[in-house]
């Protein structure tokens, strides 16, 4: 008799989780850290490696990615950079409506030249922005990005240390995602596409 009716209580329990897991029709997770509504990383005004005055503005329409890093780092800044041109080929044809944007925090030795060189080998959409030294440390403060010049052997041999993430806006130019450094292409597509239907 208990057996009974304990089996009839799960019965019922497992049919009404069922029945709510069925009504609920939750939006899809993102993979990134969800920071909609931050109150930092809002924007920029900034010269492109084209000599253009860019803000958010300029790419309405398109789901934004910004790294902050610089052109001569080994791994991390390559890899990012390799992860976004990826993530926006696995999208096809949406893949036009997402704008990689490279910030560099080097600028001494990263002009527009070289930055202009470096992003394009990812993506020929992608766009480097450049901060003078003036302007770098009150951008990266606004982002909450750290960076900061390490010494080499010669004065031009340093390296720098810096934040890696990239942020992603949707294409209302809204501060939407992190996207942790090692995450994936596949991750951060997977994001964009959510974004891009939104």
């Amino acid at each position: 008799m208990v057996n009974t009716f304990s089996r009839r209580r799960l019965l019922v329990a497992a049919a009404s989780a069922l029945a709510l897991s069925a009504c609920s029709d939750s939006p899809q997770a993102f993979k990134a850290i969800d920071i909609t509504g931050a109150d930092y990383a809002t924007g920029f005004s900034l010269t492109d490696h084209n000599g253009q005055k860019r803000t958010l503005a300029d790419f309405q329409g398109k789901a934004v990615v910004i790294f902050f890093g610089f052109t001569q780092c080994p791994d991390v800044c390559p890899t990012s950079m390799t992860e976004m041109a990826e993530a926006k080929r696995l999208l096809g044809p949406d893949g036009d409506r997402v704008q990689g944007l490279f910030l560099s925090v080097d600028p001494e030795r990263d002009t527009p030249e070289v930055m202009k060189q470096y992003v394009t080998n990812f993506d020929p959409s992608f766009l480097a922005l450049y901060a003078a030294p003036g302007e770098l440390e009150a951008v990266a403060k606004s982002f909450k990005v750290y960076y900061k010049k390490v010494e080499g052997k010669t004065p031009t041999s340093y390296t720098m240390d810096h934040s890696a993430g990239s942020y992603v806006y949707d294409p209302q130019g809204r501060i939407r995602l992190y996207h942790r450094y090692g995450s994936g292409a596949q991750s951060l597509a997977d994001d964009l596409k959510i974004l891009l239907q939104g």
